[in-house]
């Protein structure tokens, strides 16, 4: 450490190649192992743990030894800031490790590699890395997205695979027992939520049923898109929006304020789960394994794995709708697997071995280091079938799949590596790989923010003013669908208090970072 002064699916995400090694993984350095310090926070792994499977195999092939010396391993991951309290914690202490990864570290190396607490590495990847250099060449706009404000990039990112994450669900036995057909259009999504508050769908002879519900509550304000609203322009909820080149926020639009009009409407009418801003991340497995739960917008592969209610609850049947057409006919899916996250890793600014510890980064982009770090290790998590790695069926059977991958050290987040679509697709169900298929035929998706980096200036403007602005934007969004505020009477004074806190500015700012930074 050194201190500061098994279809076609399975290949439809993955269609990028790396170029292999002939022979299989070569070591990066000879004779005695090299060892590198790490820090390493996530949120579901708070500490870098050298005895995973995943983690040995790295070793034995790449003859790089990383060693743990992460600190606040058991704080909080504040993923509101962007940056973690360890991270934090770390560079008041002055002492950097040679490499650092984390959940939400973009912003973080962004701040202070220029600062020059971070080697910055593009000649690193355009000499020695062939792999990541293959790989941001064929998408540049990946570089462009991760770089910071002086043109440099300092951390290699996670980078998800696949195009889909959620959908709307609904449960169609219930629509066959009421006569209804799968909603086409917001009137007719809103007349099917109706038909479950007072039809007794579930047929208990009690108006207990839940028409909508969601387990994270920003996903009900995703439905101000049946308005021509917008929710967020990215996968992280409440982000900016750029439109037509110039940046904006969705909770300023004009289909927003429609959209949050109407969704307090059907809050005051019984359609939404009254609990839906407390009742958390149990409503779904709640609401749905007592027979109460209509609709919801959520993950295809582990929403689809609720029909195995059908064991439990006759003609259970919860499957995956097209996007309701909004009120002028659009239909949009708003959420998809973004490209990038902000998670990663970094190379610590005093590292002596910057060549080896870009090239120990390049072997995550091989064949070899791309398979261990979705699949785990062959013959014990997967078996190579055809040229695919196929998960175990033993390993399937374990429980969640993702759970069992992070045991192992696989998936992790805070690694910078390429996800390969195949490790989720082996354990979608039938109702997920149909809801896809349907998304896939719709065309429903529409296109990411990919953030911007600040300068110095740029970042205090932007920490003076957005903290307090979202605050009131969220503090009004939930008074108003709860029906304690009026939005239509409010929104004038609503936008005038928007600008005194300061939108204005951090509009100001994010515009000239994208300028900067898309504007090739």
């Amino acid at each position: 450490m050194r201190t500061l002064g098994l279809t076609a699916v399975l290949l439809a995400g993955s269609a990028l190649t790396t170029p292999a090694l002939a022979e299989g993984p070569k070591p990066i350095v000879e004779g005695k192992p090299l060892e590198l310090s790490i820090q390493m926070n996530h949120a579901r792994y708070p500490i870098y743990d050298e005895n995973w499977p995943v983690e040995q195999q790295a070793r034995e092939w790449t003859n790089i030894h990383l060693k743990d010396v992460t600190v606040g391993a058991n704080m909080r991951t504040d993923e509101n800031s962007g940056k973690t309290e360890a991270l934090n914690l770390m560079l008041a202490s002055g002492n950097i490790p040679d490499i650092v990864g984390s959940s939400r570290i973009k912003d973080f190396v962004n701040q202070y590699g220029p600062e020059g607490a971070f080697i910055p590495l593009n000649d690193l990847i355009e000499e020695h890395a062939p792999n990541l250099k293959a790989y941001f060449d064929e998408r540049p706009e990946v570089a462009s997205a991760i770089s910071a404000a002086d043109g440099n990039m300092y951390y290699i990112p996670y980078l998800p695979d696949g195009k889909y994450g959620r959908a709307y669900w609904i449960r169609t036995d219930w629509l066959d027992a009421l006569g209804l057909d799968v909603p086409e259009t917001v009137e007719e999504f809103e007349a099917a939520l109706r038909a479950f508050k007072t039809q007794d769908p579930n047929g208990n002879g009690l108006a207990d049923e839940i028409p909508y519900f969601v387990r994270q509550w920003p996903e009900l304000v995703r439905l101000v898109t049946l308005w021509d609203g917008r929710s967020s322009g990215s996968d992280t909820y409440h982000d900016f929006l750029p439109v037509d080149g110039k940046m904006t926020h969705p909770y300023i639009g004009e289909g927003y304020r429609e959209g949050i009009k109407n969704l307090a409407r059907w809050y005051a009418e019984g359609l939404i789960d009254a609990e839906v801003f407390t009742r958390g991340g149990s409503a779904r497995d709640f609401l749905l394994s007592e027979n109460l739960g209509g609709a919801t917008h959520d993950w295809f592969a582990s929403t689809s794995g609720y029909n195995s209610l059908s064991s439990e609850i006759e003609g259970f049947e919860f499957k995956a709708m097209a996007p309701p057409a909004s009120i002028s006919g659009k239909r949009i899916e708003e959420h998809r697997r973004i490209p990038i996250k902000p998670d990663g890793w970094a190379i610590g600014y005093t590292n002596d071995h910057p060549v080896e510890t870009i090239k120990y980064f390049d072997f995550w982009f091989t064949e070899e280091g791309r398979r261990l770090a979705n699949f785990g290790i062959e013959g014990e998590q997967y078996d190579m079938i055809d040229g695919k790695a196929i998960f175990k069926q033993e390993f399937l059977d374990q429980g969640p799949v993702n759970r069992s991958l992070w045991q192992v050290g696989a998936q992790l987040g805070a690694r910078g590596y390429f996800q390969d679509y195949g490790y989720e697709i082996q354990w979608s169900n039938e109702f997920a790989l149909e809801g896809i298929d349907l998304y896939d035929q719709g065309d429903y998706l529409v296109d990411q923010f990919l953030g911007v980096s600040f300068n110095a200036d740029e970042q205090k403007v932007y920490d003076k003013h957005w903290g307090t602005v979202r605050d009131y934007m969220l503090e009004r969004q939930q008074a108003w669908i709860l029906g304690s505020a009026d939005i239509e009477a409010e929104w004038d004074d609503y936008m005038a208090q928007l600008d005194k806190l300061g939108l204005s500015e951090v509009l100001g700012v994010m515009q000239t970072a994208y300028d900067r930074q898309y504007s090739n």
